[in-house]
Order: structure tokens, then sequence, then C-alpha cells
């Protein structure tokens, strides 16, 4: 245990510190898996799901990726929704970004990142969408800022436009989809008021008959 040893030491202390607030944890935990919420979130290290709405591990289940996006030809992500869902049957998705979000920065840049420009181009389509909008903002933090939670309330809409949420809704399944933005600087939670309940509440073009 030459490599990385100190994370085996703090794995250690972590369980042992559980498991002495309560010893049935882990087993219990081995068990089952019920979480009532999907948190889809950005990969950020500093953004982790579980600790910002301080729950224990069994409690939310978790998909993140570059700047929280859901792409309707992402196999991986639509997975996990459809995964939480149909099986879990979580009441919840919450799609979760964050102010000071790198991949929203570089989508605003007109410069070469590489390999992961072609993934920020669903980002700036966003920014196409709203482009009036962003650049109207005074300063470039609060242009970021803006589209930081201009994407959320996409990918919000995103989520409700999948078959599997549709599906969920007209078999008349309780599922709710949230967007939510988490600001770094003060680890609080903001609630963008963008929260989808039903197939009512979804456009036309994108409702399944």
């Amino acid at each position: 245990m030459r490599v990385l040893k100190d994370l085996f030491d703090n794995n250690r202390r972590w369980a042992a510190r559980i498991k002495a607030q309560d010893p049935a944890f882990f087993q219990t935990l081995s068990q089952q898996q019920s979480p009532q919420y999907l948190w889809i979130g950005c990969a950020d290290s500093r953004v982790p799901a579980n600790e910002i709405v301080d729950m224990l591990p069994g409690e939310i289940f978790v998909h993140r990726n570059i700047a929280n996006v859901v792409v309707h030809t992402d196999l991986n992500c639509l997975s996990v929704i459809q995964y939480a869902v149909e099986v879990l049957k979580v009441k919840h998705i919450i799609v979760c970004g964050h102010y000071g979000c790198g991949g929203i920065q570089a989508a605003l840049e007109n410069t070469d990142h590489g390999l992961i420009d072609n993934w920020l181009r669903h980002i700036q389509d966003v920014y196409r969408y709203h482009q009036a909008e962003v650049d109207a903002a005074p300063d470039k933090e609060a242009r970021q800022r803006l589209l930081c939670e201009l994407n959320v309330v996409e990918q919000v809409a995103n989520v409700c436009h999948t078959t599997i949420v549709q599906n969920a809704w007209k078999a008349g399944q309780q599922l709710a989809v949230h967007g939510w933005i988490y600001g770094i600087d003060d680890g609080i939670l903001k609630d963008l008021n963008v929260c989808t309940t039903g197939l009512a509440e979804i456009s036309a073009t994108h409702r399944l008959r």
C-alpha cells in the first residue's frame, strides 16, 4: 500500500467514525438502495452532492459530468436516469449547476481547449439561444453567472423531454424535476424556481402523445 496510503487511512477513519455513530449502518446499506433523489451535477471536485445537502451514502443517486449537461444522445446519462426512475423509483431529479463553473467559462471563450470543445458545444448552444440576454449583462462575471443559471434551466428541460421521464409521468409516477445552483464561494444552494412535475408543463413540441 505504497501508493496513496493517505487515502486508505482516511477511508478507515471515515468508516470507523460512521460505525461508531451507527454500528449497523454499512450492513443495512449493503442490503438495499432506495434513494428518493437523483442528482445530476457538475464533475467539479468542489461540488460534492452528498455533502452539499448533508446526506449519507445511500440517500442520493448521483450522475456528474462537465457542466451538468443532459444530452439526448448521451447513453451514460440516459442510463442513469432510466435506472433512477424505473428501478429506484426516485421522486425527485435535481439538476444542480454551480457558479464559477469552468465548463461555462470555457464555453464563452474563443480558444481551443481540445477534445472538450465538442462537449462544450452543448453549452454554446444554450448561449446562442440566450445571447442577447447574456451579452447585456454588465461584466464578464455577470455573464458567466447568468449562463450558469440558464444552462441549468435548459438541462432541466432536457431531462423532462426524455422518453424516460415522460413515460413515467404517463404511467402516473410521482416525479418532479428541479433546477438548482450552488455557490462555491458561500456553500449555499439557490433554487432557480424551475420545477416540472408533469406532461402538461412541458412544451407541446417535445410532448409525447
